[in-house]
């Protein structure tokens, strides 16, 4: 009987060391972490996001100074800073490209604790969490009207360096100015018509709206040039009325491209008029051609001799 009642003792004092080392050995009631990241990251032309989590060690055998605080973002692991915003509290600023619509994630911790001068190293996790990235949004176009090589500007938000402004289809000149701006400028096209307005990037095409093309009048003077090799002779060119915001940029083409030398052509916002070089290159003869203007195109013939 004396014997039974041992045992049994030795089988309490057994289960009981168990649970104490299981107590010991895990460390999932012993920290919280805390996740404070917004679940939608908001938009910035950088394209940095900073996440960030709060660390709250409970355990009474914690060694001061034995965290380490990571996050594990992409199948890679990154340490955490301390965070200015208050104690215990860590940040990583991480760069998604622009393509990308969610980012998934977890916070990891290592640390030490000690009990009766025996030391052991623990480790904990938050839950795996998904995190949404701002999706393009157009919201509008500040013009819905204007003539060939006028400068258009668009707002909205998730705009990226890789988007193009395109009409029916046709890439335009498109100019990335912000996470919230863009702006194209009319191409060659044929007057008096309506045209679709979209966006185009890595996260798809999105339709902007109709942009009406109005055409539009010019004088050139000359109306033709006669050059020798390496003379150069002014070119201006007068538009009926102010160019618009952003300036007016005309698309001047040759079939001689090496008979001719000269810069590109812009009609500055506010004036109607515009001078520019143009020098003589190789000997041959052609014309520089001006579309989308007067009945939709205006040639300037040239001959180098």
């Amino acid at each position: 009987m004396e014997k039974n009642r041992i045992l049994h003792a030795r089988r309490i004092w057994q289960w009981l060391a168990a649970a104490l080392a299981i107590t010991l050995l895990t460390g999932c009631d012993d920290l919280k972490i805390t996740n404070l990241t917004p679940s939608n990251l908001p938009s910035n032309p950088s394209q940095i996001y900073t996440f960030s989590a709060k660390f709250d060690i409970k355990s009474r055998g914690y060694v001061e100074g034995s965290l380490q605080p990571q996050i594990v973002i992409d199948g890679r692991i990154h340490d955490l800073q301390p965070s200015p915003v208050g104690p215990d509290i860590y940040e990583f600023d991480y760069q998604i490209p622009g393509n990308r619509s969610q980012v998934t994630y977890y916070f990891l911790a290592t640390y030490d604790v000690s009990f009766s001068g025996k030391g052991n190293m623990r480790e904990s996790y938050s839950p795996v969490t998904t995190a949404t990235l701002p999706s393009r949004q157009v919201l509008s176009m500040l013009s819905n009207r204007g003539p060939v090589g006028a400068r258009i500007g668009i707002v909205g938000q998730g705009f990226t360096p890789q988007d193009v402004v395109t009409m029916n289809g046709q890439p335009t000149r498109t100019v990335f100015e912000s996470s919230n701006s863009l702006s194209f400028f009319v191409p060659a096209v044929a007057p008096a018509r309506n045209y679709q307005v979209s966006v185009q990037g890595p996260s798809g095409s999105q339709v902007v709206g109709a942009f009406r093309v109005d055409p539009l009048g010019i004088e050139v003077f000359p109306a033709s040039l006669n050059l020798s090799q390496g003379q150069t002779q002014q070119v201006t060119f007068t538009l009926p009325q102010n160019a618009p915001a952003g300036g007016l940029l005309l698309d001047i083409t040759t079939d001689v491209p090496d008979s001719v030398i000269m810069s590109e052509v812009v009609v500055p916002a506010g004036s109607n008029q515009v001078t520019v070089p143009v020098t003589g290159g190789m000997p041959g003869g052609g014309a520089l051609y001006l579309t989308g203007f007067g009945g939709g195109e205006v040639v300037i013939p040239i001959s180098v001799r």
